[in-house]
C-alpha cells in the first residue's frame, strides 16, 4: 500500500456483507468519476473538479445497496475522534466520499452495513496487507449475472500495486495502488481475453462460446442496478484535483479491459483516485500504471474469491 494510506474492512460472514474503507494520509487529493448508469453513493458531488475542496480524507466502498451508504456515517465518527476533517468554525467535518454495490441476495438482505461497521472498518485499518477475496464490501458480490443468476460467479474484493523507479528522479520512487469491489454482470477476463471467471454454461465452459456478444436482454436479465464495480487508484505523486479527475477516468480503462461487458445499464461502475503528493511525476506514467492495476486487482478479486451459498468461486 502506498504510505499513509490505510485500508480496513468490516465483514459480515453470516450475511455476506460488509464495508471498505481507505483512510487517507493529510493533504490527500481526490475525485472521482461516473461510468455506469446504476450507481448508488454520497459525497460523490465534492470531488467533481469544478468544486473547490479538493481534499478528502477517506473513501468507503460498501455493500447493502443504498442502505449501506448509513456507513459513512461511522467513518465520519472516527474520523471526528482523530482530529481529522475540513475546519469550519465550528467543527472539522471529515469529507468521506462513499459508493455501493448491491449485495443483498446471497444473504437474503437481512443485514446491510451500517454506521457501526463503518466505524469498525476505520478501527480494523492498517498499510499492511489487507487480504483479498470475500472481505469487507467485497463479501456478497458476484460476477458473470449477464447469462442468469443460475450461472453466475463469487466476485470479491482484490489489490494490485507497482513501484516504479522515477527516470531523472534522484532515485523518487512512484508508488500506485489499485484496489476493487467486483460485483459485474459481464464476465472477468484474463489478460488473452479469455474468461477468468463470469457466466457458466448449463452444458459446461463458459457460456461466451455460445453467444459471443454476449446477448444478456435475450436471456432473464439481471435486475437493473444490482450490478457495480468499485474501483479506488492511489499513489504518492502530486497531482492537481483535475488530473485526480482525469486519473479516475483512466481507471475505467482498466475496468473495461478486464469486465467484458462493462458500463451496461445494469451496472453503477464508479472510480476513486487519491494523490498524497510525495512525488512529481508524468501524469501519463500514472495513469498507465492505474489502468493496469485496476485490472489486475479486478482479477484479484475473483482469483481470491470464496465460493458462498452455492455460488461457486474460483479459490474453492
Amino acid at each position: 500500500m502506498i504510505p499513509g494510506f490505510r485500508i480496513g474492512h468490516a465483514t459480515d460472514t453470516e450475511r455476506h456483507t460488509g464495508c471498505t474503507v481507505v483512510l487517507c494520509p493529510e493533504g490527500t487529493v481526490g475525485s472521482a468519476d461516473v461510468r455506469g448508469p446504476a450507481p448508488g453513493s454520497r459525497e460523490l458531488e465534492l470531488t467533481n473538479p469544478s468544486r473547490p475542496i479538493e481534499v478528502i480524507h477517506a473513501v468507503l466502498l460498501t455493500g447493502g445497496s443504498a442502505f449501506g451508504l448509513a456507513a459513512a456515517d461511522g467513518v465520519m465518527r472516527y474520523l471526528e475522534e482523530q482530529g481529522v476533517g475540513h475546519w469550519t468554525p465550528l467543527a472539522r467535518v471529515p469529507l468521506v466520499p462513499a459508493a455501493v454495490v448491491y449485495d443483498l441476495f446471497l444473504g437474503g438482505g437481512k443485514r446491510r452495513p451500517d454506521a457501526a461497521m463503518g466505524y469498525a472498518a476505520c478501527q480494523a485499518a492498517s498499510d499492511a496487507p489487507s487480504g483479498q477475496g470475500n472481505l469487507g464490501a467485497g463479501a456478497g458480490v458476484t460476477v458473470g449475472k449477464w447469462g442468469g443468476f443460475e450461472g453466475m460467479m463469487k466476485g470479491g474484493f482484490g489489490t494490485a500495486a507497482s513501484f516504479i523507479q522515477l527516470q531523472n528522479g534522484g532515485g523518487a520512487e512512484l508508488l500506485v495502488a489499485a484496489a476493487a469491489v467486483t460485483n459485474c454482470v459481464g464476465d472477468v477476463l484474463n489478460p488473452d481475453g479469455s474468461v477468468l471467471a463470469g457466466a457458466r454454461s448449463p452444458r459446461g465452459g463458459w457460456l461466451v462460446e455460445q453467444d459471443p456478444l454476449r446477448r444478456f436482454p435475450d436471456r432473464p436479465p439481471a435486475a437493473l442496478g444490482t450490478n457495480t464495480t468499485l474501483m479506488v487508484i492511489a499513489t504518492n505523486a502530486r497531482l492537481t484535483k483535475v488530473q485526480a479527475n482525469r486519473l479516475a477516468q483512466r481507471a475505467h480503462d482498466g475496468l473495461a479491459v478486464a469486465v467484458r461487458p462493462a458500463h451496461t445499464t445494469h451496472d453503477g461502475d464508479t472510480a476513486f483516485a487519491l494523490a498524497s503528493g510525495g512525488v512529481e511525476a508524468p501524469f501519463d506514467l500514472v495513469a498507465n500504471a492505474a489502468a493496469e492495476l485496476v485490472a489486475e486487482a479486478i482479477r484479484n478479486s475473483v482469483r481470491a474469491a470464496a465460493s458462498v451459498a452455492g455460488v461457486p468461486g474460483l479459490a474453492g
